[in-house]
Parts: C-alpha cells; structure tokens; sequence
C-alpha cells in the first residue's frame, strides 16, 4: 500500500515541476490567464448574480488556476460541493 503513496507523491511532484518550468517559461501568459479569470469569476457572480461566496479560497483559486480555475470553482458551486 505504502508503494502506492510514494509513486503518487513522485508523480505529483512531477507535475508541479512541470508546472513551475512551464510558468518560468511564459509567466505573461500565466499572468493574463489568472487575470482573466478574476474579471471572469468577478464579473459572472455580479452580471448573473450566481451566488458564488467571493473569500479567500475561491480568490486564491481563480487566481493562481486562471480560467481552469474559476470552471473549477463553478462545478464546485453548481454541484454543491462549495462555495
């Protein structure tokens, strides 16, 4: 079972390697995608009135996931899981 949980934990951190490299490669890109996902998730929850709780997790979602990140935060919303 251990096996299981370091080769999960190894292929997370793989992936948050990936992650970082591909942010130092194009940090305007990843600059604009969270930019656009904020005026997204800010401007859907005051246009449409969707409910979605605007604190600290749901900000820090959008912003460090971007667009990703605020269809995150609204499957979230619309399953009733959070927010």
């Amino acid at each position: 079972m251990a096996i299981y949980i370091e080769i999960g934990a190894l292929l997370a951190a793989l992936v948050l390697l990936y992650l970082l490299l591909q942010f130092l490669k194009r940090p305007v890109v990843v600059i604009a995608n969270s930019i656009l996902g904020l005026a997204a998730f800010l401007l859907l929850n005051w246009l449409f009135g969707l409910g979605i709780a605007i604190n600290l997790w749901s900000l820090l979602i959008v912003g460090f996931g971007g667009v990703p990140g605020f269809l995150l935060v609204l499957a979230l919303h619309a399953f009733g899981l959070a927010f």
